[in-house]
């Protein structure tokens, strides 16, 4: 019995060793993007690239709390979660098939045989008992069948991987984003708030005017429509302040009421996100895990290819039990008892009508379109990069205008009201330095937004990469 298994093992090796591979040879494709962003993108010096994580980038230690509560109770990203355990499961069960499956068993069999069944012309009853271990069918990979589909299995899991860290990328700047538009619907409301306040005392004013004989009808309805105008305003931002709440409620997994010990946060002026700079976009790009995710699924599309191929081959299986048997129970293991059994088997595909070559054909199709996709992801990751860069420069220079010229309105509104006052300026002027302030006001809390937004997307864009540079927050 020890020869056999020397001659078993023997075999066994000897198959693997002369094994080979039918997958190609794996080489990543070209960016398919410029070496250089594109003009409109100002260049930034930069030391290199390190790793930022989001309490870094965000330091609102409320915003922080709110995306610490999303990554913990978000329920896509439990989904995202269960599938990279369900992935990983997948790779380890055909990995499992690259190794010899052994198993161990002990049976009994009885038969009886009657007198007029038997050839004896006796009845025959037989016993037998057999322990051993059994090797269940094990595919020598001769063509790298197994190996190509373990490699695919691989692959998929490693995208998956890389589709939940995309995830939790985006979860966060989702959370970022619903929180700033949260903080803006709150200051928006409260400068609605407060205009609806001034132009009902300018509503009294010309009001007890007009009693007065100094201001006309006119005067007193021109107030009027302004005072409804900054009610309208005040009730549709309240609306949308509910709704920005309610989708941070969402993303959360839970209402933000709920979570216990939120602490104080900032205004948007205070948020102190400075919005990154990167380096040359390859470098940039290939770090992005949406196309790390595209590249595993191109390499699981080019292993597939190998397994494709394989299936033209012949398949050669053992299978065998190497044990002890005996008619008897107390003689199972006598010295002259021991079994075994060598099964080996080919199987060569002669006629399938094509199913084969069929199959090759879409494993080469999946793969010129995993290429595509691959391409298509590092362009669009272009694209949406260069525009959170070039919108971060332009969005910090239209922010300082209108902090300007907010300033400026704010400015004008108290002298003509002064003027009014006195006498000076008529009641139309007033209205119009009211309308030009209040927008001027609005504008500048949007326009910090959307630039706070930018900076959230491109901590997003760069995959928590940025440049060591960044830019001042203005």
């Amino acid at each position: 019995m020890n020869k056999q298994y020397k001659k078993t093992t023997l075999v066994i090796l000897v198959a693997l060793l002369g094994g080979c591979s039918m997958m190609p040879a794996y080489e990543r494709p070209s960016t398919a993007v410029p070496p250089a962003w594109p003009d409109s993108v100002k260049p930034k010096a930069a030391t290199g690239v390190t790793q930022v994580g989001w309490q870094s980038y965000f330091p609102d230690p409320r915003l922080q709390a709110l995306i610490a509560a999303a990554l913990e109770n978000n329920r896509d990203l439990r989904i995202a979660t269960a599938r990279i355990a369900e992935a990983r499961a997948q790779y380890g069960i055909q990995r499992a098939d690259r190794w010899p499956n052994a198993s161990l068993a002990a049976t009994r069999n009885a038969s009886l045989t009657p007198a007029g069944a038997s050839v004896t012309g006796s009845a025959l009853n037989t016993q037998r008992y057999d322990v051993g271990v059994n090797l269940v069918s094990y595919e020598l990979d001769f063509w790298g069948r197994v190996g190509s589909l373990t490699e695919y299995a691989r692959a998929n899991y490693l995208a998956t991987e890389s589709a939940q860290r995309a995830f939790r990328l985006s979860l966060t700047a989702d959370v970022a984003n619903a929180y700033l538009s949260l903080l803006e619907m709150n200051e928006r409301s409260e400068l609605a708030a407060a205009t609806v306040k001034a132009r009902a005392e300018t509503r009294e004013l010309v009001s007890r005017r007009r009693a007065a004989g100094v201001a006309s009808e006119l005067d007193f309805l021109q107030a009027e429509g302004a005072y409804q105008a900054a009610l309208a305003e005040l009730a549709s931002l309240e609306r949308q302040q509910a709704a920005a709440q309610n989708l941070l409620d969402l993303l959360l997994g839970q209402p933000m009421a709920q979570i216990k010990e939120l602490p104080q946060g900032r205004s948007l002026a205070d948020q102190g996100i400075s919005a990154a700079s990167a380096g040359m976009p390859a470098e940039v790009l290939l770090q992005r895990p949406d196309v790390l995710a595209a590249e595993q699924r191109l390499i699981a599309a080019n292993a597939n290819i190998g397994a494709a191929r394989a299936a033209f081959f012949p398949r050669i299986t053992l299978t065998g039990s190497a044990g002890t048997a005996s008619r008897s129970l107390n003689g199972l293991f006598d010295p002259d008892s021991g079994a075994w059994s060598f099964l080996p088997s080919i199987s060569l595909p002669l006629f399938d009508a094509g199913r084969t070559s069929a199959n090759a054909d879409i494993a080469e199709a999946r793969k010129v379109i995993a290429v595509a996709e691959y391409e298509k992801a590092i362009q669009q990751a272009f694209r949406e990069t260069a525009d959170l860069l070039n919108a971060s420069d332009k969005l910090a220079e239209q922010l300082a205008a209108q902090a300007a010229n907010a300033k400026a309105q704010s400015q004008r509104l108290i002298l003509v009201e002064a003027r009014y006052k006195a006498g000076v300026a008529n009641h139309l002027e007033v209205l119009d330095a009211q309308r030009e302030a209040f927008a001027a006001q609005q504008g500048e809390i949007q326009v910090r937004r959307t630039w706070l937004s930018a900076a959230t997307q491109l901590y997003k864009a760069l995959a928590g990469e940025s440049a060591t540079q960044q830019a001042d927050r203005p």
